[in-house]
């Protein structure tokens, strides 16, 4: 059975976004489940009074129903190089709760502290978030990624960012990068050198 899972981010008791959560769930329920009438998240989502402050992970696991929700207060994992892994076979269009295939990927990051993942010659994301680069006036995100994150929508639609296709040696062309998802948002990370990219094939 398929299952699913979103991640939501909650800053002194106030749900984030909502509005791209839902509609990314409710394309993904079209897409296994037609028919199925998901709830509103803002209905949903009650935050529990112990999770009031501060920036807290809330994470919904789900199939044709909503199966679980928890919060968890938010730790931020330093990312400060990564690893190019190649792999033409992985999907992950949707945010699938079984992530073996990406836990076998990180077991070839080495020494970095996550991967990059590259699909059909093109750069996608890491393990766990979209990825922006910037050229020394724009901030580019592949426009192929694995999965169409809700914050880089949002920077999308916004006009913060643009997209372009990515290959590995396009690397060069770029300062650094930096790692979005819906806990991490741009103006709170730091920049990864691209030198920290790790291109070597093992």
């Amino acid at each position: 059975m398929c299952r699913l899972f979103e991640t939501i981010r909650v800053e002194n008791g106030k749900p984030l976004h909502l509005g791209w959560h839902q509609q990314r769930m409710e394309k993904a329920c079209k897409e296994f489940w037609p028919g199925s009438q998901q709830q509103e998240l803002e209905n949903l989502l009650k935050v529990p009074s112990e999770f009031s402050t501060g920036i807290v992970r809330c994470n919904i696991s789900y199939g044709e129903e909503i199966e679980d929700i928890r919060y968890t207060y938010y730790s931020r994992r330093s990312i400060r190089s990564l690893k190019l892994v190649y792999c033409d076979t992985i999907d992950y269009h949707v945010k699938y709760l079984d992530r073996t295939i990406l836990g076998k990927l990180m077991d070839m990051r080495g020494e970095c502290d996550d991967i990059l993942i590259v699909k059909d010659g093109l750069i996608t994301d890491t393990s766990m978030s979209n990825i922006i680069f910037y050229n020394g006036t724009t901030w580019v995100t592949p426009d192929k990624p694995l999965l169409k994150g809700t914050c880089r929508e949002r920077l999308l639609e916004e006009g913060m960012i643009a997209t372009s296709d990515i290959c590995a040696d396009d690397l060069h062309l770029f300062t650094g990068c930096k790692l979005i998802n819906a806990m991490r948002f741009p103006e709170e990370e730091e920049m990864i050198r691209v030198p920290q990219i790790d291109c070597k094939p093992e």
